[in-house]
């Protein structure tokens, strides 16, 4: 009997950083791996978020058996407040993962029909014809796990984000063990994380992100403040654990970071001696080298705590000379501009600033180099994907599986979209599903398209032209010269003779002797045709042009 081919479908998460999710079918059951989002490039004027295209998903909704979570970061959870009120099926994630996608979904309030299932790391769960099992992996973010899928045709390792660290804050190490278990009875398919597959040797461990946060509040004259992302449970402890060797208080200041920190500490994931955290209402009065603040906006997001600081925006924190600033987080990629202007707006407050370039106050939760080769070299996949990264990230990820010996033909550099099909002996892609952006802005998920996007970028670039028509009900006429309104296009004052020429130039166009009134469609297209043609002879601009027509 001839054995189905497996489907490795991504839908997101390759060739770019973020909005992670891949698809397996086999037969009649679809299993997802992880919801994650994605924050907009700079072209994306106005976009808050942008998610996976599931349109693929909601054709085959009935074979979906689940949504299988390795982590509880945006890039991996944040779609799923967007995307199971339409899928309505369960997802499974180890106790903190879970803690974090509950504040998540209560957050957008789609949290009461959620079916959101516990696994312990080590646990297992059968959907249909694949069973999977969490395996603990080391990421900068505690209940981290990779997941081991058995199949009918062979078993596939996913390694969800992971790096080795032997010496964790949180957590437990990488499982080394049970991935070298498998590679002995054989594994069909690894896909692991290419984050950082350009950086030569090992990551380093957290606990040097310890020693420094050590130092620092040891040394610093004034206030101490942290700012991270409020996923990494980790880093917040290295906070609070420092700050209570120094005889500090802790302030959570932003609202997702209190949400998690409250979780977190209910969950256990957290510990914080009596009396360390503090309310905001009791900074004052307080000596400043008692003090530190833990803070969102490590990535420059507009209405983040730390940047409203840095803008003077904040009610209850002003930064004062003194203030050692320490930012403890990487830029995600595109975002370097936003967060190096926060930075010059602290230190031009009088705040030191501490951040990855001048001080090692983060390491990242991925594996380097020599990480990702010991990955393959334990699991001996004989098929080998790439995942989590762009497309350069995975061509170098490639290349490390051929230097350890994965032959050429059995690595796959797969783009969202792409279908891989695989069987015991051979894979090879065979077609593409939809798979794009679907953008987040505001309270509209998926309205907002590239002709939106476009419009805006043309607005921002050369402004609007409104043309006000006013024609005689009845005869059609024209009724005087047409009103032109521009607005980021000219300075009015200055170029008042071609505003005003170019208002001549329409009156004359539409002066027709004609009885009946011309068809709107027609002095629309006429009129924009006309005031394209000039504007650009004589700014070399498209400003977007909107005639209107009122009938008098």
């Amino acid at each position: 009997m001839i054995k189905s081919r497996l489907k490795v479908i991504p839908l997101g998460g390759l060739n770019e950083i973020g909005k992670n999710m891949m698809v397996m079918e086999y037969e009649n059951d679809i299993i997802i791996i992880d919801a994650g989002l994605m924050f907009p490039e700079e072209e994306m004027l106005g976009i808050d978020l942008v998610i996976p295209d599931i349109s693929y998903l909601l054709e085959k909704r009935e074979k979906i058996r689940g949504i299988l979570i390795t982590h509880g970061h945006e890039d991996h959870i944040g779609a799923l407040p967007y995307l199971l009120p339409q899928l309505n099926v369960p997802v499974y994630s180890t106790k903190l993962t879970r803690g974090l996608i509950s504040v998540k979904l209560k957050e957008r309030k789609v949290l009461s029909g959620a079916k959101l299932k516990m696994i312990p790391p080590g646990g297992a769960v059968t959907l249909g014809k694949f069973k999977v099992e969490f395996f603990p992996v080391c990421h900068s973010i505690p209940d981290a796990v990779g997941l081991i899928i058995s199949t009918p045709i062979g078993t596939i390792v996913h390694s969800g984000d992971f790096k080795l660290d032997y010496t964790p804050v949180s957590g437990k190490p990488t499982d080394l063990s049970r991935l070298a278990q498998l590679g002995a009875q054989g594994v069909l398919l690894l896909l692991a994380d290419s984050t950082y597959a350009e950086l030569p040797g090992y990551t380093p461990s957290e606990r040097v992100v310890g020693e420094t946060l050590d130092h620092v509040m040891a040394d610093a004259p004034g206030r101490v403040i942290v700012t991270t992302f409020s996923s990494l449970v980790s880093r917040i402890q290295q906070v609070i654990d420092a700050a209570a060797k120094h005889q500090r208080r802790v302030f959570i200041v932003g609202r997702s970071m209190t949400d998690i920190v409250r979780m977190a500490l209910g969950l256990g994931y957290l510990n914080a001696p009596d009396g360390i955290l503090a309310r905001l209402d009791e900074l004052r009065g307080m000596p400043h080298n008692k003090i530190v603040l833990l803070t969102t906006g490590s990535q420059g997001e507009p209405t983040s705590a730390l940047v409203r600081i840095a803008n003077r925006d904040h009610r209850q924190v002003h930064i004062v000379r003194g203030d050692t600033v320490v930012l403890s987080a990487t830029p995600i990629p595109g975002n370097e501009a936003v967060v190096n202007r926060t930075v010059d707006a602290l230190f031009k407050q009088g705040a030191r600033v501490l951040y990855g370039k001048v001080a090692q106050v983060h390491v990242h939760g991925h594996a380097s180099q020599e990480e990702l080769k010991l990955l393959l070299n334990l699991v001996k996949p004989r098929f080998f994907v790439p995942i989590h990264g762009e497309y350069r990230h995975l061509s170098l990820h490639a290349e490390l599986a051929q230097s350890v010996g994965i032959s050429r033909d059995n690595t796959f550099v797969l783009e969202d979209g792409d279908i891989l099909e695989i069987g015991p002996h051979a894979g090879k892609i065979t077609g593409k599903v939809s798979s794009g952006n679907v953008y987040v802005d505001g309270l509209s998920v998926g309205d907002i398209g590239s002709v939106v996007l476009r419009d805006r970028k043309m607005l921002s670039r050369d402004g609007i032209v409104v043309v006000i028509i006013a024609v005689n009900r009845q005869t059609g006429k024209l009724i005087g010269r047409p009103d032109i309104i521009s607005r980021g296009f000219v300075d009015t004052r200055e170029s008042k003779d071609m505003i005003e020429e170019s208002r001549d130039l329409i009156a004359r166009a539409l002066d027709h002797g004609r009885d009946r009134p011309a068809e709107w469609g027609f002095i629309y297209t006429k009129v924009r045709d006309i005031l394209y043609k000039f504007y650009y002879e004589q700014t070399k601009r498209r400003p977007m042009i909107l005639p209107f027509m009122v009938k008098v």
